[in-house]
């Protein structure tokens, strides 16, 4: 099997990982924060450099900033629930997940926020110039998608958050595809919130990521429960991280975040350098053989979106599934305003994402299976 979903998650883990998850699930399995036991502060020990490693590599000061959320969808709708504002406006691009334009219709449908979309006025991706477009006195919060799950569109972070920093807009940025991938220093970015997506760029295990928030805002829980401190009390706990951390924090998971960390660090230029290459390899020779990709050549994040003439993207994809045994995801990739953006609907498109641990082999064979394609169905 050749797995080219990695996009939606990273099916091969590094050993360290999984070996980060085995050793919690036999020494760090007490529930940190709960007790005053050692086997509890041992675990919160354990978890809490977990923080500290997150808030070293995107260049925060303060770890208790670092939020752990299931994935970063609720990191997204942490930040975006938990900071609207009545009457207010908020903007977002063209390249947002469901995660995002979701919660902002739910939003908009009762009443509380009003919203606008950012579309690319350049191909590579969204600049300040598309955002200034949208812009309106009751404007307070913009959004972007630093790097496009569906065809690797980058956002000009830096420029954008300058402007928000100098507007007092909150600047909301959702990594979900380039943590990992990208250096992200949030104080030289100006980024409020920073969404993080763990089994993605970071090799750890499903269902772990986080809210990084900077000093300046905080938004309000949209959880409740236990936290281990006041527990007399009626009401959330003041105190970050536990103030947004109703209920038992997945420690194996963290752990694994932990590592993958670790070697996301230990071998940052060499894992990028590759998807590089593979990126540009495969977008290079679907361009030889005729094949419509949507990703352009200088978005070589691991992410590109071809189709085969016109026929339907995930019947493409199951073909490439059942019969080369290649995986790959066709459909909308829960990107709808990019897919009517790039003008994909109703066909979808096919998605390749790669990871470091795909070879330029897999790659040769994805082609030599396009390229029968394009030359069988009709």
């Amino acid at each position: 099997m050749i797995y080219l979903d990695n996009s939606a998650t990273t099916f091969i883990k590094p050993k360290e990982v999984i070996k980060a998850v085995n050793e919690s699930l036999i020494h760090y399995s007490a529930n940190p924060g709960r007790s005053g036991h050692i086997a509890s502060i041992k675990t919160a020990l354990k978890v809490e450099e977990a923080r500290e490693k997150i808030a070293n590599h995107f260049g925060i000061d303060n770890s208790q900033n670092v939020i752990w959320t299931q994935n970063c969808t609720e990191a997204l709708n942490l930040a975006i629930l938990g900071s609207v504002k009545d009457g207010g406006h908020v903007i977002c691009t063209e390249n947002e997940h469901n995660s995002v334009l979701r919660p902002l219709e739910y939003l908009r449908k009762i009443g509380k926020i009003s919203y606008s979309i950012a579309y690319q006025s350049q191909p590579r991706g969204i600049t300040l110039s598309d955002i200034k477009k949208t812009i309106t006195p009751k404007t307070y919060m913009i959004i972007c998608n630093h790097i496009s799950n569906v065809n690797g569109a980058i956002c000009d972070i830096k420029e954008i958050g300058k402007f928000c920093k100098e507007n007092n807009y909150i600047f909301l940025v959702d990594g979900a595809q380039s943590c990992g991938h990208v250096r992200i220093n949030m104080k030289e970015n100006n980024i409020d919130y920073l969404a993080v997506a763990g089994h993605k760029g970071f090799y750890a295990p499903q269902s772990i990521g986080c809210l990084i928030m900077n000093d300046n805002y905080r938004p309000e829980p949209i959880r409740f429960g236990g936290t281990g401190t006041n527990s007399l009390d009626l009401f959330q706990p003041d105190i970050f991280p536990e103030r947004l951390e109703s209920g038992t924090i997945p420690t194996p998971l963290i752990l694994g975040l932990s590592a993958g960390i670790d070697f996301v660090e230990n071998n940052f230029n060499d894992i990028n350098e590759k998807i590089d290459d593979l990126t540009t390899f495969l977008n290079f020779e679907l361009h030889k053989i005729g094949i419509k990709t949507y990703t352009e050549p200088e978005n070589s994040y691991g992410v590109l979106a071809f189709n085969i003439g016109d026929i339907d993207s995930a019947e493409i994809a199951g073909i490439l599934s059942e019969k080369y045994e290649i995986c790959t995801r066709g459909g909308f990739h829960c990107a709808p305003i990019k897919h009517k953006a790039l003008k994909t609907i109703p066909q979808g498109a096919v998605r390749v994402s790669i990871s470091y641990f795909n070879s330029f082999t897999e790659i040769q064979k994805l082609l030599i299976a396009i390229k029968h394609l394009s030359k069988t169905i009709k």
